[in-house]
């Protein structure tokens, strides 16, 4: 079994795959796309975003991360995939499945699940451009405003020779509303003879064994539901208890400190509010303490109000 933490966009950055890939035995992590548009990007921004990239294409941890591209032309594409390859990606992505509004306006991410053509050639011009040794893989959903290309969009990936297949289980038009259809991957993994990759509604290690019971993957992959409870991966992998409040109070601590000594520390106020609400679905304690700090919106004192409920704990 393979457990993949997701590419999600203003969410799993760097600090948190390291985090995150510190306290799980993940197989590998994805990052946020680089967006591609017309020309080949420069190595800086591939650092950025990816700055495992400085040590090998590995987490501090030792876990593997890929580098995830979105675009619409496939020259530009395939130059950008080879960038990520000689920078020290292991494989490369093509993200498919990305349902932002101000994405698909510019022709990027789930508005191409309506031309299978385009998908097709895009991936061809990767796997074209890398070595073969060197993973070509791509994300999708099931669609854009309804399923009825799911399978189209399947074979055109595969016939263009990814190595394998992430498939989120839901449409465009669905966005992250429940349930997820595992039942279409079912028949997609049934029809390709690469890998294909679970993703959709795992929150817990059950639903992990439920949806590789109903898809027949031996591979998952966890976006939500890995920021919702820390160590899921864990759980999934080892059976391993889930992490107490505690335990994820004190982690959100540990990333408060190094968030604040890195370059994002003005963003920390938005960006620990935001992991509160993925926290509210696992924890009843996340909801009241949120209801504490939302008021606030200086680092120092959401800083002391989460030190403030860390310290109750210990009384």
């Amino acid at each position: 079994m393979r457990v993949i933490l997701a590419p999600m966009e203003g969410v799993v950055d760097d600090l948190m795959r390291d985090i995150l890939s510190s306290i799980n035995p993940y197989d590998l992590l994805v990052t946020e796309f680089v967006r591609v548009v017309d020309q080949l990007l420069p190595e800086k921004v591939f650092l950025k975003l990816c700055p495992e990239l400085l040590n090998g294409g590995f987490t501090p941890s030792g876990t593997p991360v890929r580098v995830q591209l979105l675009g619409q032309e496939p020259n530009c594409m395939a130059e950008n995939a080879m960038q990520a390859i000689e920078l020290g990606s292991h494989g490369v992505d093509a993200n498919f499945g990305c349902p932002a509004k101000m994405v698909n306006r510019s022709n990027g991410g789930a508005v191409l699940l309506q031309y299978p053509n385009t998908i097709h050639d895009i991936v061809r011009a990767m796997r074209q451009a890398v070595p073969a040794e060197h993973p070509v893989t791509a994300k999708i959903r099931l669609g854009y405003e309804d399923k009825s290309l799911f399978m189209e969009n399947a074979l055109a990936v595969y016939e263009a020779g990814a190595t394998e297949l992430a498939i989120h289980a839901r449409s465009k038009v669905d966005g992250y509303k429940p349930p997820a259809y595992w039942e279409y991957i079912t028949e997609v993994r049934e029809r390709l003879p690469i890998p294909v990759i679970a993703n959709g509604e795992i929150w817990n290690s059950d639903d992990a064994e439920r949806c590789m019971q109903v898809t027949g993957c031996d591979s998952i992959m966890i976006g939500r539901g890995a920021i919702s409870l820390p160590n899921l991966a864990d759980t999934i992998k080892t059976g391993a208890a889930p992490y107490s409040w505690a335990d994820t109070l004190g982690l959100m601590l540990s990333y408060t400190q190094r968030e604040l000594s890195g370059r994002k520390s003005d963003y920390y106020p938005a960006r620990i509010k935001q992991w509160f609400s993925y926290l509210n679905r696992q924890y009843p304690e996340a909801d009241t303490l949120f209801r504490e700090l939302r008021i606030y919106k200086t680092t120092e004192e959401i800083v002391r109000v989460l030190e403030e409920a860390q310290q109750r704990l210990c009384e």
